[in-house]
């Protein structure tokens, strides 16, 4: 029967999933499994969602290169498919179900587990949004410390340490995205698609992906623009945002609605104004857009009334304040640079 100290540290367990600080989150979810459950090592590991490897997000009683070490070896075991496979997480000391050996008896127990000192393990799979996200492994120096009722306090845990270990698991909510918005993680290495989240269309179209990487080469905060999809227009955020498994790397969360073009404008009209914006004169636009200059003053005309604004500085304001824009790769820089933060 658990006691209370145990049903405590679960359900504080449970609440660090509300916790937007994940790195934080982790470690002191670890601290409290102390309280719940017999260990002298313990680690962390969430699943690199580009590289498949097992990156430690929290320890204790490991070095993160020793716990990640004996992952990539353990994921190479048959041992591994027998923790994936059972929903009760499996001890060293239990037989493998498949095979019927325990182990404590095999090669990898011998040479990595014992030496150190350790006598018992308990190790589970980790899930989130049905997707396997990591691992949690447990081990002690007391011998048969990880019976029937421990294996089983360790699977009720397993959801909410799942949702601590998932990488992405907050990405978009940091950024409190509307719950209609579609959202993907753009990185150098590909596309990371996000829990519960429609991936972000305008990434299908060849002519944005340059885009993206203009703005995380110049590392912008936080740039909003408009972007045409087929026949509809999509309101798009990009924000830079790290991956906590390898925050050094350089991302950034694409979001996207879908939205028709404000103010009433035209879709020429947006491209005049996103060179307004950039401080070009009327000729200047003209010999960008291949039109005449005196179509270009119409066009600011047009746009200005439109927008209801008295002065060309005054739509241009307007444009950069609420994404009222669609630049090209070569504009990236200049509204990067001149965007507000948050």
């Amino acid at each position: 029967m658990l006691s209370h100290h145990q049903l405590a540290a679960a359900a504080r367990i449970g609440m660090l999933t509300r916790d937007h600080d994940t790195v934080s989150a982790c470690a002191q979810a670890l601290q409290e499994l102390r309280h719940a459950l017999p260990l002298d090592a313990v680690t962390l590991l969430s699943i690199d969602p580009l590289t498949g490897t097992h990156v430690e997000v929290a320890g204790i009683g490991y070095s993160t290169g020793t716990s990640e070490s004996l992952a990539a070896e353990f994921v190479s075991t048959r041992w591994y498919g027998n923790v994936v496979g059972q929903p009760l997480p499996p001890s060293i000391t239990e037989d493998a179900e498949d095979t019927g050996q325990c182990f404590r008896d095999g090669w990898f127990y011998a040479e990595r587990i014992r030496p150190s000192g350790l006598r018992d393990g308990l190790t589970g799979a980790l899930r989130h949004e049905g997707r396997l996200v990591g691992l949690i492994n447990l081990a002690t120096e007391r011998p048969d410390s990880y019976d029937t009722e421990a294996r089983h306090l360790l699977a009720s845990l397993l959801p909410a340490l799942g949702a601590l270990a998932d990488p992405t698991a907050h990405t978009a909510d940091l950024h409190d995205l509307p719950a209609e918005a579609s959202a993907s993680l753009v990185t150098p290495e590909g596309v990371i698609a996000l829990p519960g989240r429609e991936p972000a269309d305008v990434l299908n179209d060849g002519a944005f992906a340059p885009l993206v990487r203009a703005f995380a080469e110049l590392g912008g905060d936080r740039l909003r623009l408009l972007w045409p999809v087929g026949r509809t227009w999509r309101q798009v955020v990009l924000r830079r945002c790290a991956v906590r498994s390898t925050p050094e790397r350089r991302r950034v969360l694409v979001s996207t609605a879908v939205t028709e073009l404000p103010y009433g404008l035209s879709p020429r009209e947006l491209e005049v104004l996103t060179r307004a914006a950039m401080g070009q004169t009327n000729q200047a636009i003209a010999r960008a857009l291949s039109l005449s200059p005196r179509t270009v003053h119409s066009h600011v005309e047009h746009l200005l009334r439109k927008t209801g604004c008295a002065s060309r500085a005054e739509a241009t304001a307007l444009a950069v304040r609420d994404g009222v824009l669609k630049p090209a790769t070569g504009d990236i820089e200049f509204f990067v640079e001149r965007m507000p933060l948050g």
